[in-house]
């Protein structure tokens, strides 16, 4: 195995690619109701999804997010070598109760929106650099418990400006293999074949953010607040990988909503960069923005994982896309942090998928 993986300034391209054997995707009922509804492996029936708190609730749909993509995968819990997990409560209590039982070794990872892609680059890394054979990145997030721990309680009914983002109730699992480690028919093959199941995707390529601050504080418009950091990683990422947008089908952000889309296209188009005609933005396609009520857009943990695990994928398993590059963006903010009149920085990681 090459020593060297490194890209450029901040990126990586494994030596062998790495593939999402399996995802899982579990989301509330407003997600259910959404243009994506129909491809998500479960809806719950409410968003108490049977618990007494919101915060139990969040735990047991990332449970059962991983449980489907083990079960997907044709795998089980003592197959995996790593869980890189996390959500955007208070010590990641989200995470921590509600993977405990499958008695996983546990790296805990936040990045608030963009821990998806914070998760995946890490399970990416432990795979190519030869730590793991199989490992599980997963993230949730909950419209109630969120607003509980940043915003207002619900009962206080505050009024939301057009500029805000609902968090998707929702989460995402993902099972990475190293080909070489599955075997088809008794050997073992480059073959994209994993024990009999094809692999959904091939993960090619990361782009690693940096924390982007342009001092606003509004955490009512978290889309202007991440395009910044979005626009210094896909411009980054272009730079190390020498590509232009045209290689890619498409350029997709995970929370950014309408408001921060039309500023991250400002940005790049201020740096002759254009991705006009290819973006699209996972909390603008999870929900429908005229009858749902959303204002600008879903955001959340789960916003990115479950539209990469119902919709992008599917994309390329069908081959309608080849080759995309998916970024998703997170807040860095606390409500100490808010409320003691700090800026709200952005991070934004990226992957390059591609069929398989």
């Amino acid at each position: 195995m090459s020593r060297n993986q490194k890209m450029g300034k901040a990126s990586m391209r494994p030596e062998q690619p790495v593939y999402i054997l399996n995802s899982g995707s579990v989301v509330g009922t407003k997600e259910g109701q959404g243009p994506l509804g129909l491809l998500f492996d479960a809806v719950g029936e409410d968003d108490m999804f049977g618990c007494e708190t919101w915060e139990e609730a969040e735990s047991t749909i990332q449970k059962k997010a991983v449980n489907l993509a083990l079960t997907k995968a044709g795998v089980k819990a003592e197959d995996i070598s790593f869980v890189f997990a996390g959500d955007l409560l208070g010590q990641s209590i989200a995470t921590s109760f509600g993977i405990a039982s499958y008695q996983i070794p546990l790296l805990g990872v936040y990045g608030a929106c963009s821990t998806c892609g914070e998760s995946l680059t890490l399970g990416v890394m432990s795979i190519a650099g030869g730590f793991a054979d199989r490992v599980v990145c997963a993230t949730s997030s909950h419209y109630a418990s969120a607003e509980k721990e940043f915003r207002f309680p619900l009962d206080y009914g505050n009024q939301r400006p057009l500029s805000a983002t609902w968090t998707v109730t929702g989460s995402g699992a993902f099972v990475l293999g190293n080909e070489a480690a599955a075997k088809s028919g008794g050997t073992e093959e480059n073959t994209g074949n994993t024990g009999g199941r094809t692999a959904r995707a091939r993960i090619t390529g990361m782009t690693v953010g940096k924390i982007v601050d342009y001092g606003l504080k509004d955490s009512m418009n978290m889309g202007a607040c991440m395009a910044p950091a979005a626009a210094s990683t896909i411009e980054q990422h272009l730079n190390d990988f020498n590509s232009q947008p045209e290689d890619y089908d498409k350029i997709i952000t995970g929370d950014l909503g309408k408001v921060g889309q039309r500023v991250l296209i400002d940005l790049l188009r201020e740096k002759g960069i254009d991705i006009s005609d290819r973006h699209i933005d996972c909390g603008i396609e999870i929900y429908d923005g005229d009858s749902q009520d959303t204002h600008a857009g879903g955001s959340g943990c789960g916003c990115s994982a479950v539209t990469l695990s119902a919709y992008i994928l599917k994309q390329l398993e069908e081959r309608n896309w080849k080759k995309v590059l998916f970024m998703p963006t997170g807040a860095l903010l606390s409500k100490t942090s808010f409320n003691e009149g700090k800026s709200v920085p952005g991070i934004a990681h990226g992957l390059v998928i591609e069929s398989v």
